[in-house]
């Protein structure tokens, strides 16, 4: 079959972006906007962001635009007219689905993508995908951690006793629903499952009837309480029960803790990871701690100079440059799929040691 310009696009991108190719020299720096809150419950958030974009535009040649994000209802339209007024080339940040309900329409037409680094509403990108909007998510979906859970299971327990039990709450029962889905499909049927009742002092008759069950594993979908609750009846009554959670155990250690060798598949602190050496460096020394959404901000500014830079070499539209390579960041690398979501599952394998959740390598490293 003849190759096409574009199934090489993706491979001369790469390679573009392996020599690291900058932007063109302008006399304006070219702008991204930042649509932030800025005053409001969600401020500090919105700081995080700012400041690892701002670190990271001043190493790109990026102008920062930073719009305020009210994460009111029909505040979309007053975003986009901002964007829009501002000269931005793009748009990153977006805490709040409200911010882009209303807001993606009108970027359509003057090729303005949206990189979203926190709204994870499954219907908000199917409606970007019909219609043509150009909205990017540097977030999980709402299938990925259900997706690594499960995948963690089939993996590590394939012919353990296993329970999946949640809290009755609409996420809680989801996700159990999701994994149970996932993991049947590949033949592993669960040996209990049941509803608990969240925010409990003491799980002992729950416990107990996953012994009579013959459960040695179990998946809880609930907080990280009820979890650490759990684990501890199950340990009092000589039960041996080994516990994994979803992304709800990235909490407060009380007022129950969590016992060493309970599992969880979270997020990764990203300040741990090889990619963000240099950048949380720069970050202390610029005085600004790496937490929260400064790493991603300041990767989002990396996607964007890079993607704009191979925009202007290959004089194809930035969304496309967006959507066909690799972009190495603070992060780690960063690629999008088909349907413009992450396209490595951001979620990873974790024990709790010591008073922190220490990740757990794949089996063979």
């Amino acid at each position: 079959m003849e190759e096409t310009a574009a199934m090489r696009r993706p491979l001369l991108l790469s390679a573009l972006l392996g020599l690291g190719l900058a932007l063109p020299a302008l006399a304006d720096m070219p702008k991204v906007a930042l649509v932030a809150p800025q005053s409001g419950p969600f401020a500090a958030l919105g700081k995080q962001m700012r400041d690892g974009a701002t670190l990271a535009a001043g190493k790109s040649g990026v102008e920062i635009v930073p719009i305020d994000e009210t994460c009111e209802p029909g505040s979309g339209q007053t975003i986009a007219n901002q964007i829009l007024e501002s000269g931005a080339k793009a748009a990153i940040g977006f805490l709040c689905s409200e911010s882009l309900d209303g807001a993606l329409a009108p970027l359509k037409e003057p090729g303005i993508p949206a990189i979203t680094l926190s709204v994870r509403w499954k219907g908000i990108m199917e409606d970007a995908l019909k219609n043509g909007w150009p909205l990017f998510r540097m977030a999980p979906s709402t299938e990925d951690e259900a997706e690594r859970l499960a995948e963690v299971i089939l993996r590590d327990w394939p012919d353990v006793a296993l329970a999946l039990i949640d809290d009755g709450t609409i996420h809680g029962r989801e996700l159990a629903e999701a994994i149970r889905g996932n993991i049947e499909t590949h033949g592993l049927k669960p040996a209990f499952t049941d509803t608990f009742r969240p925010g409990q002092e003491q799980q002992l008759s729950l416990v107990r009837r996953l012994q009579k069950a013959g459960a040695t594993h179990v998946f809880v979908g609930g907080d990280r309480n009820d979890v650490a609750v759990i684990a501890r009846d199950a340990t009092a009554e000589g039960i041996p029960l080994t516990v994994i959670g979803g992304e709800a155990m990235n909490a407060a250690d009380m007022p129950v803790p969590l016992a060493d060798g309970t599992l969880a598949v979270i997020l990764p602190d990203g300040t741990a990871e090889p990619d963000a050496t240099a950048a949380v460096a720069e970050l202390k020394a610029a005085g600004i701690q790496a937490e929260g959404y400064v790493l991603p901000g300041y990767a989002a500014v990396t996607v964007f100079a890079e993607a704009l830079g191979a925009s202007g070499a290959l004089k194809i539209p930035l969304a496309e440059a967006l959507a066909d390579a690799r972009f190495a960041t603070a992060i780690g690398p960063v690629s999008f799929n088909e349907g413009h979501e992450l396209s490595d599952n951001p979620y990873r394998l974790a024990e709790w040691r010591d008073g922190r959740f220490v990740p757990v390598p794949p089996a063979g490293q």
